[in-house]
């Protein structure tokens, strides 16, 4: 029951969720269920996990499936937040006080959506007994690289039995070569963006960085082609590949350096590649073009479902709301996806099939019905200014002790 108003919250069109905001929004007298349900509760959340990536299967289907990689930050203040500290985040575009996780993506021709993450947790903090303790990290936990992180969930999705066709990422997982030759160990073929510094070895015998190689490569070696859609349509980029070496001690395939040169500034993007078989370049454009989606869930994770709006600190919360988080847009992709099939069997034409967006907004308007007494208005005003003043009781009380 606190589950599904746990969900029903993060579905609604509260303009801040968090474990106040959604409990007022059900009703509840306060927060402590809310907070209860997070930190304390006992409840398989692993196994929900499993469910997650059941239904999204489900859902989205498992054909052409390709896996992407990245990270996603969410600023904080103070620094009792599990994992927090100041570092680069990709969500600022610069180093701020943030906790940092690495998330797991699953897209298919139906639609793409968040499947797994891991909280990125800074040395600073894996070596920090009392730190650890506070946040409730369990004891076996210890620090893993973005790398690292993005392995395991892979590996856990195909050790339960998930089946993808292609991984993607950007340098942070490109760069790493365990993370790769894991990949090529599972026969699971990539296309990684890379760093343009680094060195790969032609089947021709040349090595040197990866822009040099692509630098010497002549005007008819680069094609035109379509990284996929985007919001106004296909997205056209230069592309070319050159055939790598493998070492000697190397899964069996066939690996590529691919370049991307943007068709109006020039900007080149660089990424290795490996497969099995021979795809067309085509094919390898388009996987690279996937990466997108992932930053589209992100988007829509955090407007759509509150993803980084929690405001919970410990190791456990934090995995729970994430997964709660996961799951209500999983529900919304499934939704969307459901709606373009219906809209290619029988097209409303001058309309868009229903997007995830809209997709929410109906459930609110049609099914999410809070019931908001004056009562209970005035209920929770009480509340939070009873709570504030124990707060602000609390700071003058140890002000006063620092002091005297």
């Amino acid at each position: 029951m606190t589950c599904r108003r746990m969900l029903t919250g993060m579905l609604s069109e509260l303009p801040s969720k968090n474990c106040w905001t959604i409990a007022e929004h059900a009703g509840d007298a306060n927060p402590h269920v809310m907070q209860h349900f997070l930190s304390r509760a006992r409840w398989d959340d692993d196994g929900a996990g499993e469910d997650l990536r059941e239904y999204v299967v489900d859902a989205l289907g498992d054909d052409d499936v390709v896996l992407v990689l990245d990270e996603t930050g969410d600023l904080k203040n103070g620094s009792m937040s599990v994992g927090v500290q100041r570092q680069y985040t990709g969500t600022a575009g610069r180093i701020e006080n943030a906790q940092v996780a690495v998330y797991l993506g699953y897209g298919t021709a139906s639609g793409y959506t968040l499947l797994d993450r891991e909280l990125y947790l800074p040395k600073s903090w894996a070596a920090d007994a009392e730190r650890r303790a506070g946040a409730g990290v369990p004891p076996q936990v210890e620090f893993a690289t973005k790398g690292e992180l993005g392995r395991g969930m892979v590996a856990r999705f195909l050790d339960a039995g998930g089946r993808a066709s292609w991984l993607t990422g950007d340098e942070v997982y490109g760069d790493d070569p365990k993370l790769r030759e894991f990949a090529e160990s599972r026969d699971l073929d990539y296309v990684m963006a890379i760093s343009c510094n680094r060195h790969v070895t032609t089947i021709g015998g040349r090595t040197g960085r990866a822009d040099e190689i692509v630098a010497s490569l002549s005007a008819r070696k680069w094609h035109t082609i379509s990284a996929g859609d985007g919001a106004k349509g296909p997205r056209f980029y230069d592309w070319a590949h050159v055939a790598l070496r493998a070492d000697p001690d190397a899964a069996a395939g066939h690996r590529w350096l691919l370049a991307r040169r943007n068709r109006t500034t020039g900007e080149i993007a660089y990424y290795r590649c490996f497969s099995t078989g021979l795809p067309r370049l085509g094919t390898l454009a388009r996987v690279a073009g996937r990466r997108w989606s992932i930053e589209v869930n992100f988007q829509h994770a955090k407007t759509l479902v509150g993803l980084d709006q929690h405001q919970v600190r410990t190791w456990t919360s934090w995995r729970r709301w994430t997964l709660l988080g996961m799951l209500a847009l999983a529900l919304l992709t499934a939704q969307s996806a459901a709606a373009a099939s219906e809209q290619s069997r029988h097209p409303q034409h001058g309309l868009i099939a229903l997007t995830r967006n809209e997709i929410r907004h109906l459930v609110n308007a049609l099914i999410i019905q809070p019931v908001r007494t004056i009562g209970q208005i005035i209920h929770w005003s009480t509340w939070r200014r009873h709570h504030q003043h124990q707060a602000r009781t609390s700071h003058y009380q140890r002000r006063s002790a620092q002091t005297a």
